[in-house]
């Protein structure tokens, strides 16, 4: 019920904004706002969370940058470079930059990733006599 429908909302990275009982009947709403890159198959998980007793009405409200994520973070500062290390590769992607090169991988565009994990020279195993 309306455990799975918080569960829903907070899996998608969603904020709750209002929580209203509706007067003479049973119904609780919950107006939330999620990400758009987060809401495509959000009412078939929260009707699956909420075995089926939660529905949902979708509807665009407003754009929203997240200052705190810079997708194109670099370590400049000294406590920066203590922190992330002195190179970006091993700086771990935050949302925004996931986001940013997977539209860039669909269209076909340039993405900054690392192909091979691990190099080694390729060796055989059988000792040619």
């Amino acid at each position: 019920g309306l455990a799975g429908t918080y569960a829903s909302i907070g899996s998608r990275h969603g904020v709750v904004s209002r929580e209203d009982m509706r007067e003479g009947s049973d119904i609780f709403m919950v107006e939330a706002f999620i990400p758009m890159a987060d809401s495509f198959g959000f009412v078939d998980e929260l009707r699956k969370r909420s075995s089926g007793i939660s529905s949902a009405t979708m509807s665009f409200s407003h754009w929203a940058c997240n200052e705190e994520e810079d997708p194109y973070f670099v370590p400049k500062t000294e406590e920066e470079r203590e922190e992330h290390g002195d190179t970006a590769v091993s700086i771990p992607k935050n949302r925004s930059r996931k986001l940013l090169d997977a539209v860039r991988k669909r269209k076909g565009l340039l993405v900054e990733e690392k192909l091979v994990a691990s190099a080694t020279k390729q060796r055989t195993l059988a000792k040619k006599v």
